[in-house]
């Protein structure tokens, strides 16, 4: 069963929400432990970019959760704001034979 989210959560938001600011961790201490340049966290907690595979790896292995929790959380996320801009209005389902 997939419990589907109105509104998911960039996983740079979550980044930011769940582990720096509670925590007070600064993002380039951040930066440092994924061995990362600052620039890139930056875009990543304000939602300028997104976690790729093998930032995925470095997130768990920095933060904890699997690496596939983080891709899970960025396809969630893609795919809501995808579901926002395309019209499937004249689109149609192929009737396969059964």
């Amino acid at each position: 069963m997939t419990i589907q989210q109105h509104n998911p959560m960039h996983p740079g938001a979550f980044i930011k929400r769940v582990y720096l600011t509670p925590f007070n961790i600064a993002s380039n201490e951040l930066a440092r432990k994924l061995q990362v340049s600052h620039g890139l966290v930056s875009r990543l907690i304000n939602g300028n970019t997104n976690v790729s595979p093998a930032m995925a790896l470095k997130l768990s292995k920095v933060l904890g959760r699997s690496p596939e929790s983080w891709l899970l959380m960025q396809d969630n996320y893609d795919l809501c704001q995808v579901k926002k801009e395309v019209d499937l209005q004249n689109y149609e389902t192929i009737a396969f034979a059964v």
